[in-house]
Formats: structure tokens, sequence, C-alpha cells
């Protein structure tokens, strides 16, 4: 089915459906929250916006023009073809049709690569209303106003102070990380853009450089922040499925649909144990 996206008379097209709930609740993003069903708010870029289904149609209603036709398309993925994708995956991988036919409509966010290195930093050892709730604070206590939500802090904004100036976040050990993190990224030891081309296994290693930075946070960083498809991150939830449900399947293999079956895999094995 053709998805219609629009905003202000501005549209967009997408050759295949786009779940809101399945996006925005699958574990990839921390600044989107479900206010009714199929109607979701957030912020991003220091846009306040809400997005919600009409009919056929995914309305981004806070936009201006030229954000939703320079950003937008970006965000969403839009010019990539998600159904041909899945298809791939499912010939690459028969395992995972299941999945693929239960979780459908899921994209990749392009994030923020700087928001994505730092909302995962905070996501270890963690929840999900947890880490949403340490992120708002962290918000609210260093970004900038933008009229009833804050923008996400800088690197640079937060790289001057010290572990124990992100008290108010109570964010515990990971405020050290958060702040090594911000160091190395507005120094530009860890560069965020020359990541988005380099050699996947260089871009791993530059970014298990920072403190508290593994192998997990790392792949979350490649695939939601920098939109390196072939990254693959691997959690309990992800063990646990690897080792059961699908036994045997190999990210090497899936090459640029690892990404997308990884999100199948992971919202397909949490929503069973729901």
């Amino acid at each position: 089915m053709e998805c219609k996206i629009t905003s202000r008379g501005a549209e967009l097209y997408a050759p295949h459906e786009f779940d809101l709930k399945n996006t925005f609740e699958c574990g990839q993003c921390f600044r989107w929250y479900k206010e009714s069903d199929d109607v979701y708010s957030g912020i991003v870029k220091g846009m306040l916006v809400k997005v919600y289904r009409d009919g056929d149609t995914v309305v981004i209603d806070g936009a201006d023009e030229a954000a939703f036709k320079n950003h937008w398309r970006e965000y969403f993925d839009i010019d990539c073809d998600y159904e041909q994708l899945r298809r791939e995956m499912i010939s690459l991988c028969p395992a995972l049709s299941a999945a693929a036919e239960k979780i459908n409509g899921i994209r990749i966010l392009y994030q923020e690569p700087w928001e994505a290195l730092c909302s995962f930093i905070i996501s270890q050892n963690n929840n999900i209303p947890r880490i949403q709730g340490i992120v708002s604070r962290l918000c609210e206590n260093f970004g900038d106003d933008i009229g009833q939500a804050y923008s996400f802090p800088s690197a640079e904004k937060l790289s001057v102070m010290e572990p124990e100036d992100l008290a108010p976040l109570r964010a515990g050990f990971r405020a050290r990380y958060i702040i090594d993190a911000a160091r190395k990224v507005s120094s530009g030891a860890v560069d965020l853009e020359k990541l988005k081309t380099a050699p996947i296994d260089e871009c791993r290693r530059e970014l298990m450089t920072i403190t508290g930075v593994g192998v997990k946070v790392a792949e979350c960083t490649l695939l939601y922040g920098l939109h390196r498809m072939e990254a693959f991150p691997i959690d309990v939830w992800m063990k646990k499925a690897l080792a059961s449900e699908f036994a045997g399947i190999s990210p090497e293999e899936l090459g640029m649909t690892a990404g997308i079956a990884q999100q199948y895999i992971f919202h397909y094995i949490r929503n069973m144990n729901q």
C-alpha cells in the first residue's frame, strides 16, 4: 500500500506501509511519546511535532514546509524501499518470515548521531521508561527551550562539564560515560560524520574508544544514528532470540538487511514475552 506523508500541503510518498507503533515503540528512539492510538509527539532536531494517521496518510503536524522537505525525508528514510529489503532479508534467511509477517511497517529512523550515541549510553542496564526519564532530564537541564519542550544538548555544551554536573539526571555511572563521549565527539577524536561512510569495523573501534561504550552501544549508534544498515545490535532479548526461535542466524550473512532484521527479531521476541 502506498503511504502518503504530508505536512502543511507538502507531500512525500513512501512505497510501503508505515506503522507508527512498530516504528516508535521498537526500542530505537526515546523522544517519541504515545498520546493516544496512532498519535505520537516527538522532539527531533529542535522541532516539537505530532505525527498521526489520517486514513492512508501520515500527518506531521508542527513541521514547517522547509524542514519537512529537507529533514523528514531523510529522518523517516522515505527513499528506501523497506518492502524490498524485507523480501531480500527473507530470501537470505527464511527463518525470519514469521517475524516479518507479524511485525511490519518498521522504519529505521535516521536520528541525529550525537543524540543516538548519548541516548544508547544512557540505555545501558536500563528500561525504556527510565531511559526516557534520564534523556528528558538531560534536555530539560542542558538543552534549549523550544517552547513546551527542550532540544537535545550538544556535545560541545556537555564537554566542558564534569560528571557531577549531571547529578540532576540521576544517571549514576553513566554520567562519566556521557561526559567522556561529549569530549571525544566535540574534540573530533570520535568523528561521527566520518563514521557514516568509514569501514564498519573501523567505526566500531572508534566508537569503543569512548569510556563505557561496548559492542552493543556501538552497534546501536551505527544503526540508529549513522544509518549503517549492516549493524546488528545484540542485547539480552536478542541473545535469547538467537539461541531459540532464530538459532543459526548470522548477521554477517544478512549484509545490508541486518539492521532491519534485527528490528523485526527484537520487536517480535519482545512482544511474545509481554
